[in-house]
Formats: C-alpha cells, structure tokens, sequence
C-alpha cells in the first residue's frame, strides 16, 4: 500500500510527460495508462491557481501554529496550541489546526508514563484483606471485635 500512488501524483506525471517537446504520447493515452480520467486531470489543471493560493494561506497560518507551538519552550498539542491562539485573538478550528501539524509533520510528543509509578502499584499490597475473623462474631463476645467499612476514607 506504500507504494501506491495518489491521483494528484499521477496527474503531475501526466504534466511533467507533456510538457517535454519530443512529446508523442496524447494525453488521452497517459490518462488511460495512469488509471484516470481525462476530464479529471484538465479540471485538476484548471485549478492549479486555487492550490497554489491555499498552499499560501496554509504556510501562512501555520507560522502562527509555529508560534504557539513552541511558546514557553515545550511542545504542545492541537489543543494546547488553539487554546494559545486564542489567547492572542486568533481563531482558529482545532481540526485545521491538527490537519495543518499533520501536513507539515509537527507533532506532540507523547509523555511516557513514569516507571516508577508502575512498579509501586506492582509492589503494593492487595486491597482486599484475609478474613481472619471468618464471621465469627458471637465465638468472641460482645464489644471485643468491632467490624466497620472505612473505604471511604483516603489513605496511604
């Protein structure tokens, strides 16, 4: 699947191919050869100054996700960085935001949890106890076992 290519890529092949002057080849037959439609690869051509434009305002607009990505020295995710836009009083959605790290290969680091946190909860006792006193209340005496629920209670 990695070697596949996108429409985009076979319409610029279709492109650079045509626009060589020994040319032969129609593009009719490299439309057929690359598995696309000749209409297809005209409109994609027609729109070429929309993308160009685009691709302008995505730089544009991800200098300031830049910005707000590397504010205070660490790296940041899409949240993070829509919450610092806003702040300066730029609005912006957060999947435009996530889509532009994504085109430009920005990304968060993900914390690794701490090690050392997993291994106490390993090390740590169970919580249920051993019934030591197999529910025999009477075999005691009255007021010589008290019994009571502290789970409610934060402890250690």
């Amino acid at each position: 699947m990695a070697n596949e290519t996108t429409t985009q890529e076979k319409f610029q092949l279709i492109q650079t191919v045509t626009a060589h002057d020994n040319n032969e080849l129609s593009i009719e037959l490299l439309c057929e050869l690359a598995g696309v439609s000749r209409s297809g690869y005209y409109n994609w051509r027609k729109r070429e100054p929309i993308r160009q434009t685009r691709e302008e305002r995505d730089r544009v607009e991800f200098e300031k996700i830049l910005a707000a990505y590397q504010f205070r020295g660490y790296a940041k995710g899409s949240r993070s960085i829509h919450m610092r836009l806003l702040h300066q009083g730029i609005r912006m959605n957060r999947k435009k935001i996530s889509r532009l790290m994504r085109k430009f290969n920005l990304f968060c680091p993900i914390r690794k949890p701490n090690p050392y946190k997993r291994i106490a909860k390993a090390n740590a006792e169970n919580s249920v106890k051993k019934n030591i006193l197999n529910r025999e209340f009477e075999e005691h005496g009255a007021r010589q076992v008290l019994l009571t629920d502290i789970t409610y209670l934060f402890y250690g």
